[in-house]
């Protein structure tokens, strides 16, 4: 009741504001006015409109037609906080509500009603107030999408972010595994280069020794069946051999050297070419022999591998 005569005051008719509240759902004043403004030059069906008063009469009941106590018809309800005078008590609640005044008494003084030229000021105000609430209402919309919007830009300013930096730190990871493999592949040349010199150095070293260990006065007999030596020597106008590796998988590595390097350049060689860093050992096919630690110190030519040879890498 109090949203009905808060717009019966603001100079609409009351069986019009009693059917604008209901088909609004009782949703409140702003809902009503709007309704009200829609349908200002519409008449309300009589049916509804004399039922909504009917039950009006029936709810304020005596309170509307109030006798003072002196026998004078009162013709109004008078506030005796503020002075204000409402027609009824449904509108006495609405103030008592609105203001928190308590006192009130029956008056004889008729509440006047609304002269046209008050009636549409108050409409222009109504209007006011309604362009207003829809203005703020779209300013608020605006904002809403606005901020929505821009979180919106925000997420996906985020995501491509934290996308960019999951590559970063991936390609980081390859880089570094690149070169983790390349400095061990570095480190991998490295030893067999430094074996190769050191075998080389070493068969240097026993070249040498066998330089200053022979006579410089040679006999001059014939050399009999007794100083013969039992390996046999290859001739002497070799200088290479052409040596021929069969690898475990069953592939061929074919390389050739100086007669006089040692076994154990063909190994490094194989590791070189493999980059199986595993023992293995070497071996003839025909006659078959099998390579010791000690045969890997001797030359080529002395080993019987001159002018070529087949040899078969095992475990």
């Amino acid at each position: 009741m109090g949203d009905i005569q808060t717009l019966v005051d603001m100079g609409f008719a009351k069986e019009k504001v009693e059917y604008a509240v209901k088909v609004t759902n009782n949703k409140g004043v702003e809902p009503a006015m709007e309704w009200l403004l829609a349908h200002a030059d519409e008449n309300i069906p009589v049916e509804t409109a004399t039922a909504e008063t009917a039950n009006n009469s029936d709810s304020v009941g005596e309170s509307a037609n109030p006798s003072t106590s002196s026998g004078a018809e009162a013709k109004s309800l008078k506030c005796d906080d503020c002075g204000k005078l409402c027609n009824d008590q449904a509108e006495i609640e609405f103030h008592a509500a609105k203001t928190g005044h308590k006192n009130f008494s029956e008056s004889t003084e008729e509440k006047k009603p609304l002269t046209e030229e008050e009636k549409k000021a108050q409409l222009v105000l109504i209007e006011e107030k309604l362009k207003q609430k829809r203005q703020e209402r779209e300013e608020r919309e605006k904002a809403d999408a606005l901020e929505r919007e821009k979180n919106r830009i925000k997420s996906g300013k985020d995501m491509t972010e934290a996308r960019k930096r999951m590559e970063e730190l991936e390609m980081k990871k390859i880089v570094d595994q690149r070169k983790r493999e390349k400095a061990e592949e570095k480190a991998a040349r490295e030893r067999v280069r430094a074996q190769i010199e050191a075998d080389k150095a070493a068969r240097k070293a026993r070249e040498q020794k066998q330089t200053d260990q022979v006579s410089p006065v040679t006999s001059p007999t014939l050399p009999t069946a007794a100083s013969t030596s039992s390996v046999k020597t290859p001739p002497k106008d070799y200088t290479q051999t052409r040596i021929q590796v069969r690898l475990r998988d069953g592939s061929t590595l074919t390389e050739t050297f100086n007669v006089k390097e040692q076994l154990s350049a063909v190994r490094v060689f194989i590791q070189l070419k493999t980059g199986d860093d595993t023992t293995f050992n070497l071996m003839t096919t025909f006659p078959r022999k099998v390579f010791t630690e000690e045969d890997f110190e001797k030359p080529l030519d002395i080993l019987g591998l001159v002018p070529s040879a087949v040899l078969i890498m095992t475990k």
